[in-house]
């Protein structure tokens, strides 16, 4: 008897158990995501998965025409349901593959940045004396210059391709990483565990990878949130300007650069994609600015 009593009170307490761990995942759940932009993440989480999959969510090829459909309307129950552009191509099927290149342009423009802006932050803050002065000279040098006038210049000279898009853009964009993180990387060499570090004989470049790099992750990856907003805006700008993606490629810039003059007869044709880019940017925006105030201490206290 005794046996089977403890035997019923385990298998009372196995569900309650597990009822709590389920309790604890869902309220770390929520404590992560307190706060969050939801639509915004929704978006970002969208664009991601047509940049992933555009071959095989995309309806149609984003560069086949169809003279019947000419400047077809938008319509839930045809075949083209965002319409059909100057030349009978599916709106929506350009639309995803041009989610596809403004995330790559975006994301790994902002990568090349991040890594060049890095590493000049590091070793400016970490070494100090004439390493910070050089570095911070060029730093406010590329500042000074015009920066779509000479990313301009620069396609026109390289040009236009994905490619070369991708390395003007990084290239000319890691000056805020290296203002921003150099100033974190100033107040973490005076703490007292790089401090401590430094008495017991760790080398600059262990210090600067080991002790600091860590610490400066979160405020790398709300800049890097923040700049992709931007690379997508500079993307598109070039492309407008038959600098960017070169034809037949889709890319919303190049979509809003065919529909100038088609715009008081077919509102559709400028009208989505300018959509697909302004809600690409704003919800890049607002997620960098919910993770900054994720990661700042004295932001979450409020």
């Amino acid at each position: 008897m005794v046996a089977r009593r403890v035997e019923t009170e385990l298998d009372l307490a196995q569900p309650e158990a597990s009822e709590t761990r389920l309790s604890r995942v869902t309220q770390n759940v929520r404590d992560v995501f307190r706060g969050a932009p939801v639509l915004s993440l929704i978006f970002l989480a969208i664009a991601l998965i047509c940049a992933l999959f555009a071959p095989w969510i995309a309806p149609y090829s984003p560069v086949a025409t169809s003279p019947a459909d000419i400047l077809a309307p938008p319509n839930l129950f045809s075949k083209n349901i965002l319409g059909a552009d100057n030349q009978g191509r599916d709106i929506l099927s350009r639309i995803i593959y041009g989610a596809q290149t403004s995330v790559k342009v975006g994301v790994l423009s902002v990568l090349l940045a991040a890594a060049v802006g890095t590493t000049i932050g590091l070793l400016s803050g970490v070494f100090r004396g004439w390493t910070d002065r050089i570095l911070m000279r060029i730093t406010d040098m590329f500042l000074a210059l015009p920066y779509l006038m000479v990313a301009l210049t620069a396609v026109s000279l390289l040009g236009a391709s994905i490619g070369n898009v991708i390395l003007v853009i990084g290239l000319l964009r890691w000056m805020g990483f290296a203002r921003v993180l150099r100033g974190e990387v100033l107040k973490l060499v005076e703490m007292d565990f790089v401090r401590l570090a430094t008495v017991a004989g760790s080398s600059r470049y262990r210090i600067m990878l080991r002790h600091v790099f860590p610490n400066i992750v979160n405020t790398l990856l709300v800049l890097g949130t923040l700049e992709i907003g931007l690379a997508v805006i500079v993307e598109a700008s070039l492309s407008f300007l038959g600098l960017g993606v070169p034809r037949p490629l889709p890319s919303w810039g190049s979509m809003l650069r065919d529909a100038q003059q088609y715009i008081y007869i077919a509102w559709w044709f400028p009208v989505i994609p300018g959509i697909a880019i302004t809600l690409l940017v704003m919800s890049a925006n607002l997620t960098g600015d919910w993770l900054r105030d994720r990661f700042d201490p004295t932001r979450r206290q409020l």
